[in-house]
């Protein structure tokens, strides 16, 4: 594991001495975007705040990591000819999976066709870690795990520099999101990312802060973990015709409340500094040296 590091941490240095785009010195952040059930609108808050991260400037890319029901593409009216599953294979490399769209984001599709990563043979491990390097000249790579709390969510999270937990205020949505912080807290030693929560799909400003009050209250009295409430997106008509006209609702509306909303939550994770021991190199070293 360490010889597979060290290689990994000479690439990229290679590539912050050719200074390419003017990266040299920069971190890539990686924020992983999950939720407790599905339904919630977690594929919708990655692919609009990629968007909101694309309007400031910053080179953003989302990867697909739900490696059952892949969502990102379908959002943005897009059937990506190959995705992980041919990276991991060996049969493509991540640049010629990588697709770019017509909104200034790149995609990564997501991977149907093999369950865990940690069953990755040691070949695949290797081949999969050389090809996530390649991402490394992103600013923001945006990973929007399965909902729920299978090993492979837990993986994504563990690599993260942020995670953000998106609810609803539904009773379920926040019973199922407090299970998957309680989870974490648990399951995942050494937590060192920042913990934070998005409540979608609210009618008024106090409505989200109750719920935001209760989850944050919760998880600091019963597991001791703060949990920072990064923002809420209101429920907004927009959202839904932009489904239905698989658009992002930044792109169909970028004024629209939804759209103000997911700004101002980038606009706070802009705020919030990239902890020490952070970047990509971190990112695949936690990635693969979980159990």
């Amino acid at each position: 594991m360490e010889d597979q590091a060290e290689k990994l941490r000479e690439m990229m240095r290679k590539k912050s001495d050719g200074g390419a785009q003017g990266r040299e010195g920069k971190k890539t952040r990686i924020v992983t975007v999950t939720s407790g059930k599905g339904g919630v609108g977690k594929t919708n808050v990655s692919v609009n705040m990629a968007l909101a991260y694309a309007r400031i400037g910053k080179k953003v890319v989302v990867m697909d990591a739900d490696l059952g029901l892949a969502n990102v593409n379908v959002m943005l009216n897009m059937i990506p000819k190959f995705n992980l599953y041919h990276v991991i294979r060996k049969q493509k490399t991540m640049r010629e999976i990588m697709v770019e769209t017509e909104y200034g984001i790149s995609i990564v599709a997501g991977a149907s066709g093999f369950s865990k990563i940690a069953n990755l043979s040691e070949e695949e491990r290797q081949n999969f870690i050389t090809e996530l390097g390649t991402l490394s000249n992103a600013d923001i790579i945006i990973i929007d795990t399965a909902a729920g709390v299978s090993s492979n969510v837990l993986d994504f999270i563990a690599a993260a520099d942020d995670a953000v937990i998106v609810t609803t205020p539904e009773p379920t949505a926040i019973t199922d999101a407090y299970g998957i912080i309680k989870i974490i807290a648990t399951e995942i030693d050494s937590l060192n990312m920042g913990l934070k929560l998005v409540v979608n799909r609210v009618k008024t400003v106090a409505e989200a802060k109750k719920v935001a009050d209760r989850m944050t209250g919760i998880a600091g009295q019963f597991l001791n973990l703060k949990v920072e409430y990064l923002g809420f997106i209101y429920d907004d008509v927009t959202v839904s015709h932009a489904v239905l006209r698989q658009k992002p609702f930044m792109v169909i509306d970028p004024k629209c409340k939804a759209s103000l909303c997911v700004q101002h939550i980038v606009g706070r994770m802009e705020k919030s500094e990239l902890r020490e021991s952070g970047g990509f190199t971190e990112m695949l070293k936690r990635l693969f040296g979980r159990k």
